[in-house]
């Protein structure tokens, strides 16, 4: 964490609430982003990220920031939305609207088309600690010492639910007989964002 989003921090505990709102728009589009990724609806997604800016300056004194600020403000905006989804009964996580960097060519490929639908339907199907894995470590391009740190678990299980999901998802393209396989995809459509990043 930046010294100057220290002394942010600082500062909103001793009484300067004026700070916050600049950790607020230092992290909101981040956030926002997340959050739309785990509910696929924008309205629910600010609703989630502003209670968990509530929440945040509620519980900032019980911030010692072992983790990041930004890892801390991840974990609460999972936990939120998680809350909300179990409240409307969609305990689950819907990432459909995802968009792989793909060539102009590759995008106007059926085979893409067939290639990313399946994908974002086996994405639904991985278990919660896996998918939130994949999603934090795939689209939001985080490390594993900062995934472990939002999920609250250890480097290694971090590491091992996103292999898990990466394996799953290869697994079930080289299943389907109507499409390439993953690796011929990874070649041709430009998808190795989804490898084994060892950061």
């Amino acid at each position: 964490m930046m010294n100057n989003e220290k002394d942010l921090i600082e500062r909103v505990k001793l009484g300067h609430t004026a700070s916050f709102s600049k950790l607020v728009r230092k992290h909101q589009k981040s956030l926002l982003r997340l959050a739309m990724r785990i509910t696929n609806d924008l309205q629910s997604a600010e609703d989630i990220v502003q209670e968990s800016f509530i929440k945040a300056f509620k519980k900032l004194d019980s911030f010692e920031g072992r983790s990041s600020f930004k890892s801390w403000m991840y974990r609460i905006v999972i936990n939120t939305a998680k809350n909300k989804l179990r409240k409307h009964k969609k305990d689950h996580l819907d990432i459909a609207k995802v968009q792989i960097s793909t060539s102009p060519i590759a995008e106007n490929s059926l085979s893409f088309h067939v290639f990313k639908e399946v994908l974002q339907k086996e994405i639904q199907k991985l278990p919660p600690r896996q998918k939130m894995a994949l999603i934090l470590r795939v689209f939001e391009e985080l490390s594993f010492k900062e995934i472990a740190d939002i999920m609250a678990c250890p480097y290694d299980t971090a590491k091992a639910n996103y292999r898990h999901a990466l394996m799953k998802l290869r697994h079930q393209f080289n299943e389907r007989k109507e499409l390439k396989t993953w690796e011929d995809f990874d070649q041709n459509f430009n998808v190795s964002q989804l490898t084994f990043m060892e950061n």
